[in-house]
């Protein structure tokens, strides 16, 4: 098989942030942070099992770790499917298959990169970090298209979003009050309240024994706000269900409209994963969802850290 990326054109995929969805300087820091890591688990997998021959005997990697790392990024980023990736690279499709396998749960283990020497990996470290920085956070669930399960699986129903009427996952995105992402959880099936949600993460417990953090949501989360002291703060409720006066219809409109303009920045946050196109509609296995949303979320907060602290080329 023809190998159709070289050398100049895998210098052409990295100067091109259309392909990747990362600056070059983003992905350099990538490669020297996650290439020793998927080069030790890959002699850990060598050295574990009975063989026949040393450790390095027989065919050597067409793809090198520089490429498998692209070919996950575009995957990502464009939703491209392994068998154009494998056209595109020279390789076998399962080739790409056990790239993508491999590199995607080493970006998700990164966590989010809110400054080059900050990185959150789960809901405990960013309530810290909010607390420790006085900023306030914001809260929503996302939710992700995913293939219908099979006829006669156990829990099907799971996966049928009551808002949306497809089957889906969710995710609970946490953003500061500038957008940026903070924190992405693991999927749950999208049958899964909002509320609920949030508190299977254990958020009630770390804000009512956390530090003093103001969470801002909307209206799928009302009711965690006295669980948690008042720092959830959702919109307020309606008093008058039926011929409200004129002047409270003012004020609630008021007030409605000041709470939704604070919070609008997590709708930008989520907006942000949704241009990667893995996150649009998801066509693989839902067992691989988790590692794909946080993978694309620790990605987005790392670009989003770079070009915020000037260091992007």
């Amino acid at each position: 098989m023809i190998r159709v990326v070289g050398s100049r054109t895998r210098a052409a995929i990295i100067r091109n942030q259309r392909i990747t969805g990362l600056a070059p300087d983003v992905i350099a820091e990538l490669v020297a942070e996650i290439g020793p890591l998927w080069h030790e688990r890959h002699q850990a997998v060598l050295t574990s099992r009975p063989r026949r021959r040393a450790v390095g005997a027989g065919a050597k990697y067409k793809l090198v770790f520089v490429d498998r790392l692209l070919a996950t990024l575009v995957h990502l980023r464009h939703a491209t499917t392994h068998d154009v990736l494998a056209c595109w690279f020279g390789v076998d499709r399962s080739t790409i298959t056990r790239a993508i396998g491999e590199v995607r749960p080493l970006l998700a283990e990164r966590g989010c990169t809110v400054a080059p020497d900050i990185r959150l990996r789960t809901l405990a470290e960013v309530i810290d970090h909010l607390g420790a920085s006085g900023q306030t956070g914001i809260i929503d669930g996302t939710e992700v298209r995913v293939r219908r399960p099979a006829v006669g699986r156990k829990d099907r129903e799971k996966f049928i979003s009551g808002k949306n009427k497809q089957n889906a996952v969710k995710s609970m995105v946490v953003t500061d009050a500038e957008g940026r992402l903070l924190f992405c959880s693991p999927a749950e099936p999208a049958s899964c309240a909002d509320i609920t949600h949030a508190r299977k993460l254990g958020l009630v417990e770390l804000l009512a024994d956390g530090p003093a953090v103001e969470i801002l949501a909307d209206a799928g989360y009302q009711g965690l706000g006295a669980q948690t002291g008042g720092r959830v703060v959702t919109p307020p409720h309606r008093k008058f269900k039926k011929n409200p006066p004129e002047w409270y219809e003012e004020m609630h409109e008021r007030q409605r409209k000041a709470h939704s303009s604070r919070r609008i920045r997590v709708e930008h946050g989520i907006g942000h994963l949704k241009n990667w196109r893995s996150l649009a509609r998801h066509h693989g296995r839902r067992e691989h969802m988790s590692d794909t949303i946080q993978s694309v979320a620790g990605l987005l907060s790392h670009q989003q850290a770079a070009t915020a602290s000037g260091t992007r080329t």
